[in-house]
């Protein structure tokens, strides 16, 4: 019966281990995974011994036992002073599993050598003793585990030290000691050890994610720990605090007297920090960001954590760095690049109006050539301003800021080409002749070539090709009729069809040397007869909406 249940605890204890290692941790701790591989053979051990019957192999598994029992005490003991935060040096390590050697070398020696160092000593006796020398070595073991539980549990205040692996350790070497002193006074052939051993491990199996979410080292990369400057802080899903590195405790002293799985107080500035941080990061995604605490300024990154690939997140780390030297030099370089754009746009502000005042003074030279058309620059360009500020509030047509600043500054240039023609021809106060009438169609194209070669290299882009485009093309026609390139429909530009119905407007209401100005009425029907032959249909709707402001304009300025 007995061996049965040694038996149901092996396989227990190595189907447990064979999952731990399935389970893709990012990392293990050398103490609980070694923990994780003796606690089988340990079973095994008991199982053995319960099914052999000879003296002689059952005192080598009662030695096996023992021997794999202290080695089993002794690290655990180091796993608990390492929960802790406490690094056992290596030469204190080898001296607790060197006294399971010096205490096994007799035994190696004997059987090396042979002989006896008493009389009537045998071999077994040495290795009988020997072996309940070891018992009580891991008994006693097992009774320092107990104390240091005990008083890590009354410190567990310090440092924000969870009392999780505390409690585990102090239940299991409380348990270990009475089961221990209970067989050896009731002197039974069994031991219940085993099932204890089982039991503590389907506990560490069970909360082990839990654990590892309070140790801060298990939680950061081998890349974030190289950062000893960074401090890394880890809150639970529920916004409870887990752990931090010692670095943290420099930003934040506070910390120091958090008790691991306890709320931050509810006036506490670093909870609601932390707190707000992770409501940004939950609710809209923002991982990094900067705050202030005291002179210093601090930049954090924060991310969900699993303790192991592909598990469910755990809580929120939050890495948080001194950034105060960097928060300056930005703010220095932040401020010289306003000052520098400031100075930028006073200059281009001050080019811009150079240029302006170059293309007035030009289309000026030309009025003062062509006495039919005294104004008319001026006049078009305000008028395209008005459609075009109207396109713009109303979406009449897809025309973003830029483009319409460029249609507005352009417009002024559209008749320079007129600079070329013959003076007769220009100032003509008759009707011309279709000869006087191909000359001055010409130029439209010159208007284009003249725009091109005074802005490019000097403008954008986007300014230059507007300002061509305008020029060449204002006298085109919706039917494929105008000139110079007798284009067709859409085919024309945007800016060179709000240039033209500015350009016939002003014509048709102007007074000029051959003609008298129209009524706003006889020029109003003119341009919307003209919609849909001469002009884009679509600009109907656009004069429309601005007829009351163009009259207003024109009636203002005669």
């Amino acid at each position: 019966m007995i061996s049965t249940g040694y038996g149901i605890c092996v396989v227990i204890s190595v189907l447990l281990t064979l999952i731990m290692a399935l389970r893709s941790y990012d990392h293990i701790d050398s103490y609980d995974w070694s923990v994780s591989l003796l606690l089988p053979f340990l079973i095994i051990g008991y199982w053995l011994k319960a099914q052999v019957s000879s003296a002689e192999a059952q005192l080598v598994l009662f030695g096996f036992i023992q021997l794999t029992t202290a080695l089993l005490l002794a690290i655990m003991l180091f796993s608990l002073l390492s929960s802790c935060g406490l690094r056992v040096r290596l030469w204190i390590k080898a001296a607790v599993y060197g006294v399971v050697a010096l205490l096994l070398l007799p035994i190696w020696y004997r059987a090396a050598f042979g002989g006896a160092a008493g009389a009537g000593e045998t071999l077994a006796s040495r290795m009988e003793h020997t072996f309940n020398i070891l018992q009580y070595y891991a008994c006693l073991l097992a009774a320092v585990i107990f104390i240091a539980a005990l008083v890590v549990l009354i410190l567990s205040r310090r440092r924000g030290i969870s009392r999780r692996p505390a409690v585990g350790f102090l239940a299991f070497s409380g348990l270990w000691l009475i089961l221990f002193f209970v067989e050896k006074r009731l002197g039974t052939d069994f031991s219940a050890l085993p099932f204890l051993y089982v039991v503590m491990q389907l506990v560490f199996f069970l909360t082990y994610d839990q654990v590892r979410s309070h140790d801060i080292s298990a939680l950061i990369t081998d890349s974030q720990k190289s950062h000893a400057a960074r401090a890394y802080v880890a809150v639970g899903l529920n916004g409870r605090f887990l752990s931090a590195n010692e670095k943290s405790f420099d930003f934040f002293p506070e910390l120091r007297t958090m008790k691991a799985d306890a709320p931050f107080p509810e006036d506490s500035e670093i909870g609601i920090r932390f707190g707000r941080m992770i409501d940004r990061f939950v609710e809209n995604g923002i991982l990094t960001g900067f705050f202030s605490s005291g002179e210093r300024t601090l930049a954090y990154r924060i991310s969900d954590f699993a303790v192991r690939k592909g598990g469910a997140p755990r809580g929120y780390l939050i890495d948080i760095r001194d950034a105060t030297e960097e928060k300056r030099n930005l703010e220095l370089l932040t401020d010289y690049n306003s000052r520098l754009n400031r100075e930028v746009a006073e200059k281009t502000r001050n080019i811009e109006a150079i240029q302006e005042k170059l293309i007035l003074s030009m289309a000026d030279m030309v009025e003062n050539r062509d006495g039919n058309t005294g104004g008319h620059v001026r006049r078009t360009s305000d008028v395209v301003g008005i459609l075009v500020r109207r396109i713009l509030q109303d979406h009449l047509f897809p025309l973003d800021e830029a483009l319409a600043r460029d249609i507005i500054r352009t417009a002024p240039m559209h008749d320079l080409g007129k600079v070329s023609i013959d003076s007769g021809i220009l100032n003509k106060p008759a009707r011309l002749t279709p000869e006087e009438f191909a000359v001055m169609k010409t130029h439209s194209t010159i208007s284009g070539q003249m725009v091109k070669i005074l802005l490019e290299g000097v403008e954008e882009e986007s300014l230059v090709r507007t300002a061509y485009r305008l020029a060449r093309h204002h006298h085109e026609r919706w039917d494929g009729k105008g000139y110079p390139d007798g284009l067709v429909g859409e085919m024309i530009p945007l800016e060179a069809r709000i240039m033209a119905v500015a350009d016939v407007y002003d014509a048709l209401v102007s007074k000029r040397v051959y003609k008298e100005p129209m009524s706003f009425e006889q020029a109003a029907r003119i341009m919307c007869e003209g919609m849909g032959t001469q002009f884009d249909p679509n600009m109907r709707i656009v004069f429309l909406c601005c007829r009351k402001d163009l009259e207003q304009y024109y009636s203002a300025i005669q």
